[in-house]
């Protein structure tokens, strides 16, 4: 069956493979993004929702400047709080399916244990609080609900950790990385092909979703360029140093340990990601090419 399916943050790195994904499944996709729908406006949310009658909203709009909400704490609690009920408020009203797309962020990260979805979160940033809020928000207003609570988020559209890491080390001989923060890349064709699916079920409720495995940022950054170095069209060539998070302060708190059990996927019978250095990989792959186009 083809469903209707609005995708909110449809411009972003996750919503720009959570459309592709869809389409190809031959489901008519309405792409919003900020300039079709601001989230924040309730009547814009109620009318567009209204009109096109979703089956399926995949909910990627959010706030993401992490560093940037600890001084801007208004405007990411509007658009991931109440930005997040004007779209659950608006979906139930037409009895679709939504899904949320949280963060690892909901955890103070001082555990040394794999996070369980059950797990008493206790976020320590303005987004992390944020996006808790909408969690709250989306359980309080929907039926029919799935949170999915990501990390260390990489594809082709958009900025991301990969990207940034590919640009230094052909620029700079040495490069500094974080190595005591640990947590699990995730590739976003990977994360936007189990959202396809987990939405077309009735298996509601909270899921972590990340690519198996786990990795620091230092460790990341080798394999980013122990991988490219096997790929035509990359040359990195900087020595890569290990350091520690207080070396580089930043605004915002980042969770020291950050791994995510994927207890939900598997007692769900759903298919884990695969292996996050296999999507590296093939996310490697993909960008050559497409700097080659």
């Amino acid at each position: 069956m083809n469903y209707r399916v609005m995708v909110t943050g449809a411009a972003g790195q996750l919503g720009y493979d959570v459309v592709k994904t869809f389409q190809a499944e031959g489901h008519q996709v309405l792409a919003c993004d900020k300039n079709q729908m601001d989230i924040t406006d309730q009547q814009q949310c109620t009318d567009m929702i209204t009109t096109f009658r979703p089956h399926i909203i995949i909910h990627c709009a959010a706030y993401t400047a992490v560093d940037q909400a600890e001084v801007d704490e208004d405007t990411a609690y509007a658009i991931n709080a109440s930005g997040t009920r004007n779209i659950a408020v608006a979906a139930e009203k037409v009895k679709a399916k939504l899904v949320y797309i949280s963060t690892d962020y909901v955890f103070d990260g001082s555990g040394s244990t794999p996070y369980r979805e059950y797990d008493v979160t206790n976020p320590q940033s303005v987004y992390g609080k944020s996006k808790l809020a909408g969690e709250r928000l989306v359980q309080s207003f929907c039926t029919q609900w799935f949170i999915i609570r990501t990390s260390w988020v990489f594809g082709i559209y958009g900025s991301n950790f990969v990207k940034t890491m590919l640009a230094l080390m052909e620029t700079r001989p040495q490069l500094q990385v974080v190595h005591d923060q640990q947590g699990s890349p995730t590739y976003t064709v990977d994360l936007a092909r189990f959202i396809h699916i987990l939405s077309l079920s009735e298996k509601y409720g909270i899921y972590h979703a990340s690519n198996s495995g786990t990795c620091t940022w230092y460790e990341f950054a080798e394999a980013i360029k122990e991988e490219a170095n096997k790929q035509s069209g990359f040359e990195p060539a900087a020595e890569l140093t290990p350091c520690t998070t207080d070396q580089f302060p930043r605004p915002a708190p980042r969770p020291a340990y950050s791994v995510m059990d994927h207890l939900a996927i598997r007692t769900n019978g759903l298919e884990p990601l695969r292996p996050w250095r296999e999507a590296l990989i093939t996310f490697l792959k993909e960008l050559s090419v497409q700097q080659k186009d």
